[in-house]
């Protein structure tokens, strides 16, 4: 789905770097100490343990396959490093030979899911309040995505896009992200809520009837990018029983967050980056722009890091390439488009230079299927269901 120029709700940078948490022990007692970035809360992940036992999985021998110690799930407030969740997804995919192991995770996820995030959500006076502050404050809970808020008419787009490097099974992580965001919605605006469509950035799997159970709504496979699109009015709906003065006290505490200590530069445009290269904009003056500085200090201040801008434009676009070949049937031409070339030739240049392969070569080895004709491509999230879309790759 190619994205039109988005009205974005959310402007600036991240600013924390979550040094309050600890990275290798259970939070109760534990030290805290500064982490890296790349790193997730535990969150809705502690329903790993209880899902792998009703399929018959031992929750340990699974997670410590994984490389990680089983009683970080115990506690949601535990910190993991992002990777490692796409490694234990993997696991758990391999013990249970359940394709949409992620999605049944992501399905018991709640507000408490989010730690005072999802306070703040509860008691914000409408859900447009409420999903600003997601977007705002998400980097305080996953530091391995970007979670985007855009605006196309009378339609909104709630997305997710990972800009973590080299995740295993990043299907299963949008799978579950997008269930979250999903039962988050439902719990703001009513059980009954149901988007206009969901887009998936992976093949379609085997049982399409656990998406069409959950999500009550047409799926699209093969997408550029993970997000539901629902109408805009629902940004004006008040939230029942939202409390002004709960909300204060969320505030507080998110603000206490924010204020441990300034995100890395190179991490922060990261960030950015992995949303904004798919709309076409991120010339250094723009994202520039978004941290509301000059290009030169930009600039100056990845220089410090020893970074460079195009650089991580590169890295990043290698990023999404991976993900778009190897776990979509998007055409080559429309991923170039989607990566901002002009010319299909000058993608696999590029693709070839950063991999040493081209990128039909590099998707035959990384067992994607074979792409599907560009003509069932849909043109934007306008094409939502009830607005004419042609129904191909839906549910």
């Amino acid at each position: 789905m190619r994205l039109p120029a988005r009205l974005a709700l959310i402007r600036g940078p991240d600013q924390a770097d979550l040094r309050y948490l600890a990275t290798d022990l259970p939070s109760h007692g534990a030290s805290r100490q500064a982490v890296p970035k790349g790193v997730i809360r535990i969150g809705v992940a502690c329903e790993v343990g209880p899902l792998l036992r009703a399929f018959g999985a031992d929750p340990g021998e699974v997670i410590r396959q994984a490389g990680l110690n089983p009683e970080l799930f115990e506690d949601e407030n535990n910190i993991i490093p992002y990777a490692a969740l796409g490694r234990v997804l993997t696991a758990c995919v391999e013990h249970t030979h359940c394709l949409h192991f992620g999605l049944l995770v992501g399905q018991r996820g709640t507000l408490s899911s989010l730690g005072p995030i999802g306070g703040l959500l509860q008691h914000s006076p409408t859900v447009g309040e409420a999903l600003s502050a997601l977007v705002r404050h998400l980097h305080l809970h996953d530091r391995g995505a970007a979670p985007t808020l855009s605006v196309y008419g009378d339609v909104v787009s709630l997305g997710y896009a990972i800009y973590e490097q080299g995740v295993e099974s990043p299907e299963q992580i949008s799978d579950e992200v997008i269930a979250v965001a999903t039962s988050i919605m439902r719990t703001l605006c009513g059980p009954d809520w149901a988007p206009d469509e969901v887009l998936l950035p992976r093949h379609p799997p085997a049982d399409l009837g656990a998406y069409r159970r959950f999500f009550r709504a047409p799926v699209r496979f093969d997408q550029e990018t993970a997000a539901l699109v629902f109408p805009t009015r629902w940004l004006d709906h008040r939230i029942a029983d939202a409390n002004p003065i709960f909300r204060q006290v969320f505030e507080a505490h998110v603000r206490e967050l924010e204020a441990a200590g300034p995100g890395a530069w190179k991490e922060n445009l990261r960030r950015v980056l992995r949303t904004e290269i798919l709309t076409n904009r991120c010339s250094a003056a723009m994202i520039a722009d978004r941290f509301a500085i000059h290009r030169r200090t930009l600039s100056r201040r990845l220089r410090a890091e020893g970074a460079r801008f195009q650089s991580l434009v590169d890295e990043t676009r290698f990023e999404i390439a991976r993900q778009l070949l190897s776990q979509t049937r998007i055409p080559l031409s429309e991923v170039a488009v989607a990566l901002g070339y002009s010319e299909a030739s000058a993608f696999t240049r590029a693709f070839r230079r950063w991999s040493g392969q081209s990128p039909a070569a590099w998707r035959v080895e990384n067992g994607s299927a074979q792409p599907r004709p560009p003509s069932s491509r849909i043109a934007g999230p306008h094409r939502a269901a009830g607005h004419h879309g042609t129904g191909r790759g839906w549910l």
